[in-house]
């Protein structure tokens, strides 16, 4: 498949999700019967024929060309800015936005597969949407009616971008050693000065402005992470009457050389006494930056999901086409996809993908009935989940994708090896695996002493009581294995439990631990597939795929659940 091969948007695979594949209309019952699940598939297809026919050609265009830095200004690939014009004009960023703030709010099962789509036909160009999108949620939550109307109404429409100002030189992960300064002027704005690195988006020539929401220190602060507030600080600033004023003090000092995602400005902004307005309460930042940095999370599960289904759809084609050696009891000119080896790194990879997909879906249907359903609790438990195990599991995918091209996958012609360069980012970025592992195990599982964990088990054993109701060999296999899995995931749970007078022993293996639950969720993703395609009365083009689908994640994959409990129970090792 070559570098300019045409993406095919899954649509079929969403039809089945949010119609049966959990046995319920998903999106009707998270939209109170506002949205069908026809409707959702309506919207996915038309994203998919935009993704398909817009953006996947510039995906090559932007990785040979990247974001270039000429005279202080950031100038991105061609055919960008025409595309980033068209998405706005197609409607797809007021579409989903929250309707709280102006947009369209389409539910989260209908975000996590527009997530996919944008990210599997151009992850670099995706990533200004997904910024700008968690930027519009946190400013929905905690800013003030003044900020609303002159900076959040600019980003529903897509007239202006958004960014994230986290990180400093010496401070990444530890938020607590941010320095950059705020200073009041006395007029309501606040003067900010600092430098602010690994900025995503953070200049560019698409959009006629920027909207950087900062954290910083502000004088007499606390030290640490309580003494952090946020601001907004455009570009350009902002007259009275909402027209475009002069250059902010804002300076690209330069773009980083990076592993991938090239069409992605990643910017060093320096801030000289730059013009912006605190958000929400002073010293309380990190509680709108969380709002923000927990809907970037959510999206990288999906970008995980469309890299991943990107670089096997290349897989596919490829080995379809690709003739080698004479293949195992096949005719001579059989190719290359029918070799055994082949074969089983195809079906690794789509099982795989299914059930990045379905918990995408699966945890924005949680997101969706939030507030009426009580499963908050189950939802918020499965963002560092989404994002990392979905993440860290793409770059399997990917790198098998390289493997089944042979020879020909390390040469960048193919175009399969961008998807792994762009890939190797995910889990770092938004917090590392490491990070949302910490997250799992300290604010969560020994939090509520694994309430929540024992009724996601629960959950899953009523799933395999469903599976048990079929006499079909692979409900059959599926249940038996999934039960092992279940009790194999009840004893590390107990085990990181019983750690909670020893924190080194729980962190140590707290990625383990995260890794096992997302590896059992993918299980429970394909049991729920097994037990809808049982439940037809005559059999669909798409069943003996999925039964096998599911039979292969069983085999392959979910064996990894009691390996990793093995190492969960062992704690620190040191």
């Amino acid at each position: 498949m070559a570098a300019d091969s045409v993406y095919e948007p899954p649509v079929y695979d969403y039809a089945f999700l949010y119609r049966e594949a959990f046995g319920v209309d998903l999106v009707a019952r998270g939209t109170g019967g506002e949205l069908t699940a026809e409707d959702a598939t309506e919207i996915i297809a038309g994203a998919g024929e935009f993704a398909a026919s817009v953006l996947a050609p510039l995906e090559t265009i932007g990785d040979r060309e990247g974001a270039q830095l000429v005279d202080g200004n950031v100038h991105l690939p061609a055919g960008f800015a025409e595309a980033y014009r068209a998405f706005v004009e197609a409607g797809w960023i007021t579409a989903e936005a929250p309707a709280s703030a102006g947009g369209d709010g389409l539910p989260g099962t209908v975000r996590a597969g527009l997530g996919e789509i944008w990210n599997a036909s151009n992850a670099a160009f995706a990533l200004c949407w997904l910024l700008t999108a968690g930027e519009i949620h946190a400013l929905d939550a905690v800013a003030s009616p003044e900020l609303r109307e002159k900076f959040l109404t600019k980003l529903v429409s897509g007239e202006w971008t958004g960014t994230m100002n986290l990180t400093e030189p010496e401070a990444g992960t530890d938020l607590g050693a941010i320095r950059t300064m705020a200073t009041p002027r006395g007029d309501g704005s606040w003067a900010i000065r600092g430098q602010k690195i690994f900025i995503t988006w953070g200049d560019h020539d698409i959009a006629e402005n920027i909207v950087h929401l900062v954290l910083a220190r502000t004088p007499d602060a606390p030290e640490g992470a309580k003494g952090l507030s946020l601001f907004v600080a455009p570009r350009v600033l902002v007259n009275e009457d909402g027209t475009l004023g002069e250059r902010n003090a804002v300076t690209t000092v330069a773009i980083e050389h990076k592993l991938g995602i090239h069409g992605s400005p990643t910017c060093v902004l320096a801030y000289e006494d730059a013009t912006g307005y605190l958000v929400g309460d002073l010293h309380g930042g990190l509680a709108g930056m969380f709002v923000m940095m927990n809907s970037a999370r959510t999206g990288m599960g999906f970008q995980a999901t469309g890299i991943s289904d990107r670089a096997y759809q290349q897989a596919v084609s490829y080995a379809g086409s690709r003739l080698q050696g004479s293949v195992l009891e096949r005719p001579a000119g059989t190719p290359i996809a029918q070799h055994p080896d082949v074969q089983r790194l195809l079906l690794s990879m789509s099982s795989r993908i299914y059930a990045m997909r379905a918990l995408g879906v699966f945890v924005g249907d949680l997101f969706d009935r939030s507030g009426t359903d009580g499963t908050g609790a189950l939802a918020e438990f499965f963002v560092p989940i989404l994002k990392g195990w979905a993440t860290e599991d793409a770059l399997l995918v990917t790198s098998d994708a390289i493997q089944v091209h042979g020879g020909m996958g390390f040469i960048e012609e193919t175009g399969v090896a961008q998807h792994y360069r762009d890939a190797r980012i995910m889990p770092i970025y938004e917090g590392t695996t490491a990070i949302q592992s910490n997250d799992l195990v300290g604010r969560k599982v020994l939090r509520d002493q694994g309430a929540t964990a024992e009724s996601l088990f629960e959950q899953i054993d009523e799933t395999i009581a469903q599976l048990r109701g079929y006499e079909h060999p692979v409900a059959s296999r599926t249940a038996e294995r999934l039960t092992r899995a279940v009790d194999a995931s009840r004893r590390a749970t107990a085990a990181v439990q019983g750690f909670a007078g020893s924190p080194r022993d729980a962190y140590a293996v707290s990625v383990p631990y995260l890794m096992l639950l997302g590896t059992l969720a993918g299980g429970w993703m394909h049991a729920f597939a097994v037990v809808a395609v049982l439940a037809h009365a005559t059999a669909e083009a798409q069943d003996a795929g999925r039964l096998t689908a599911a039979d292969f994640y069983g085999a392959h994959h979910l064996p990894r659940v009691h390996a990793l409990a093995e190492t969960v129970a062992a704690g620190e090792v040191a």
